[in-house]
């Protein structure tokens, strides 16, 4: 009975990808949004669709009414360029929320607590009907 729920815990924690990070090291860098959707801590950060970590915390910068989001990521991938930017996409069209970072061309490299400069806020999907539903600036004006 003990070995099948250490199985069922060891299958738990393969699943979800919870500490997949923590064996070669880690560091952290943020970004900041204007909108982050209902993207959630633990979502993935990914580099051209491979996860290389996860989102650690979500924060309100009480000045600006910005989202401060701050991302774990893999040593394994300690390689990205400083000039990276971060983009809130979703899997699939209803699927849950993720950080897909776009490398730059600059030849220094994120270090940890670094922040990326360059982001795009998720694109709220009530938003988007409603614009093209109630959009007043039409052509039809003309």
């Amino acid at each position: 009975m003990l070995l099948g729920l250490a199985a069922l815990l060891f299958l738990a924690f393969e699943a979800t990808d919870v500490g997949s990070f923590g064996d070669e090291g880690s560091y952290q860098i943020t970004a900041r949004f204007t909108n982050v959707g209902d993207l959630k801590p633990r979502a993935p950060v990914a580099v051209a669709g491979v996860n290389i970590g996860t989102i650690d915390s979500i924060e309100l910068e009480p000045d600006s009414y910005e989202a401060i989001v701050t991302m774990t990521i893999s040593s394994l991938y300690n390689e990205i360029p400083d000039d990276t930017s971060a983009s809130i996409y979703t899997k699939g069209i209803l699927g849950d929320k993720f950080i897909e970072l776009e490398p730059g061309g600059s030849i220094d490299y994120l270090q940890d607590g670094d922040e990326l400069y360059i982001s795009n806020s998720a694109v709220v999907l009530e938003k988007l009907v409603s614009k093209y539903l109630f959009d007043s600036d039409s052509s039809e004006d003309e």
